[in-house]
Formats: structure tokens, C-alpha cells, sequence
């Protein structure tokens, strides 16, 4: 790989890439803290409920490494979701040295709940998407954002980032503005009014 690259170029482009992944994450925080402040949850705790539900069973160096977050960041909101009785911590019997967490049936119940609350018209980074959906009949590509992920956080990262994705595609259905899960018929989710 060529990394000799004209000085002003990368810096231009890195500049543009700080400050439009700025832009774009301020809002994204801003909608995501609104979405969840009614479930009295901060962006962890909820990034933490949503990756424990897609990886059931997941180890805090899951949790960090999906997360994007530090080790001790993931294990210290987990223990307080655990707290809450929303996560539960376990050892496995052929694997003592890592800690499992899984959701209890009232942290599934409470991140089913924060689904069924989301509201797209108020996630700002999703309405401003939908002007080239319409114009082209799809959203954006991501292709070329995980090309550059794929290069700083290796295809691991990027492979666990597409599982669960499709897990979630797959475990939820939509019928009638309505979702439910497919698995299940714990309850339906219903979008937020």
C-alpha cells in the first residue's frame, strides 16, 4: 500500500471525514439520547442492550469491541444494567476466565420497548437520507464507510457488524406499520405515535 500520498490531499480529506463524521454523530447522539431518555438509558447502556440482545452471550470484550468502546466502559455500564436486573453475568462451565452477559427477560422487555419507540421523523440523519431515496428509490451506500471501517477495525469488526444486522432483519418483521418478532409472539412492536 502507497502511503505517500500529497500532504494537502490528506489533509483535506481527513479534515472533510472529521468534520462531516462530527456533523453526522452530533446528530445521530442528540436523536439517539431523545429516543432512549424515557427508559432512563444513556447511549452505552442502550448500545449495550442492543449488542447483549444480537449476540446473546456476549463477553465484555464482545461488548467493547462491537461497541466501539473501552473495556472498562463496557464492563462498567453493564454492571449497572445489571443493577437495574436488565443484564445478568455468568461464567460458562468450559470457559472460566471470560464473563458472559445475556438479558434478562425484563432487559429483552425493555429493549423491545425502546424499538417499538422509535420514531424516524424525529431521527434527524435518517429524514435527511430520505430526499435521496426518493430521488433515487434507496438510501445511501455504505460501502465506501466500511470499505475505510474494514481498513482501521480489520473484517472481523465488519462481518460481526453485518451478522447482527441480519440477525436483527431476521428476527423482526413488519406488517401493517407494525413490528413483531418472527421467533416469538412475546408481544408485538408497535412504532411510536
Amino acid at each position: 500500500m502507497d502511503l505517500n500520498h500529497p500532504l494537502k490531499e490528506s489533509i483535506v480529506f481527513s479534515h472533510k471525514m472529521a468534520l462531516l463524521s462530527k456533523a453526522l454523530w452530533k446528530s445521530v447522539e442528540k436523536d439517539w439520547q431523545a429516543w432512549i431518555k424515557p427508559f432512563h438509558l444513556n447511549l452505552n447502556e442502550h448500545h449495550i442492550l442492543w449488542i447483549a440482545y444480537q449476540l446473546n452471550g456476549a463477553t465484555i470484550s464482545d461488548i467493547a469491541s462491537h461497541g466501539v468502546m473501552h473495556v472498562s466502559t463496557a464492563f462498567n455500564f453493564s454492571k449497572k444494567l445489571e443493577a437495574r436486573g436488565l443484564l445478568s453475568f455468568s461464567k460458562k462451565k468450559d470457559d472460566k476466565r471470560n464473563t458472559y452477559i445475556c438479558l434478562t427477560d425484563s432487559g429483552r422487555q425493555l429493549f423491545l420497548e425502546t424499538m417499538r419507540a422509535f420514531n424516524e421523523h424525529t431521527y434527524h440523519v435518517y429524514q435527511g437520507a430520505v430526499p435521496m431515496k426518493e430521488l433515487y428509490g434507496k438510501f445511501p451506500e455504505f460501502s465506501e464507510l466500511i470499505c475505510i471501517v474494514r481498513h482501521i477495525y480489520g473484517t472481523e469488526f465488519i462481518e460481526q457488524f453485518d451478522a447482527c444486522l441480519t440477525d436483527f432483519q431476521n428476527d423482526v418483521e413488519e406488517k401493517d406499520g407494525h413490528l413483531k418478532l418472527a421467533s416469538a409472539n412475546l408481544f408485538p412492536l408497535q412504532p411510536a405515535k
